[in-house]
């Protein structure tokens, strides 16, 4: 696949080398914000989602895929919608941070299969290939910090909290679960989880997505960013450390009015990407 020179390795081009080191980027927000859907959308308008799976330049991995086996009695919580799936110590941060290194060092990975319906972790993986990008989506990818710092480009997808609620009563429905069920899981720790777990995480993104997949001006933008990754066109992209200090984005996003300036996207400036023709 078509590399750009910082992800190059040493060598001539017939030389035995690894993969190259894949460009991550992490992809936040709250329960049934869109994260998954602007992913896909993505995926889809990049062309990959037909691509055969070993061949893809772009994949989408989930956090959800990470969350630690339960024991008997947390697995009978569960059950009862009475276990906090939202907490940061309901996913395996150490495979998490593990699997994320491994990839980004552009080896083949085994990534655990999550039931949603049994809220277990089943026997079978799924092996993900090296790729160029990776998208790593999930409502805690930045709040550890080893995790939060391998991100390239950190997304957070900002959806209204009663459009979020009602994607959330209707795929939770679909998995077999009962309404009351539901909104008591909902208001006992999804919603408190996400606010003192999820939001404040948000500070962290480089790029805030407001309305997730409906907001198609910030999806044309990363996709084609990530477009500019899979040419090989670094010009505009100056790529920082592994360890997410010092990144400077030369690619100029639109920036809210007082900002004034060119728009420039460095590290810990947001950038806020509102679609000027759509009502608010």
């Amino acid at each position: 696949p078509a590399v750009h020179p910082a992800m190059a390795s040493a060598g001539g081009p017939d030389a035995e080398r690894p993969h190259p080191k894949p460009f991550l980027i992490g992809v936040s927000g709250g329960t049934a914000s869109g994260k998954s859907t602007v992913c896909e959308k993505i995926m889809e308008l990049l062309g990959q989602n037909e691509v055969e799976q070993r061949q893809r330049k772009v994949l989408i991995l989930s956090q959800d895929s990470f969350y630690k086996v339960l024991t008997a009695e947390q697995q009978a919580k569960a059950l009862k919608g009475q276990y906090n799936f939202d907490h940061p110590d309901a996913f395996d941060n150490d495979l998490m941070h593990s699997t994320l290194k491994s990839i980004v060092e552009g080896k083949t990975v085994e990534v655990p299969t999550y039931d949603f319906v049994t809220h277990s972790r089943l026997a079978e993986t799924t092996v993900v290939y090296p790729a160029d990008v990776v998208l790593f989506e999930g409502i805690l990818v930045f709040y550890n910090q080893d995790i939060r710092d391998m991100f390239h480009l950190r997304l957070f997808v900002d959806t209204d909290s009663d459009v979020r609620l009602s994607r959330r009563v209707l795929r939770d429905m679909k998995r077999g679960r009962d309404l009351e069920q539901i909104l008591t899981q909902y208001t006992t720790f999804v919603k408190p989880a996400f606010e003192e777990f999820c939001l404040p995480t948000k500070k962290y993104a480089d790029v805030i997505i407001p309305r997730g997949v409906d907001n198609m001006v910030a999806i044309n933008l990363i996709v084609q960013h990530i477009q500019d990754i899979l040419n090989g066109d670094i010009c505009k992209w100056q790529r920082g450390a592994l360890n997410g200090h010092g990144r400077t984005y030369k690619r100029p996003f639109p920036e809210q009015a007082e900002s004034g300036g060119g728009g420039v996207l460095a590290a810990g400036k947001r950038s806020h990407l509102e679609s000027s023709s759509r009502p608010h």
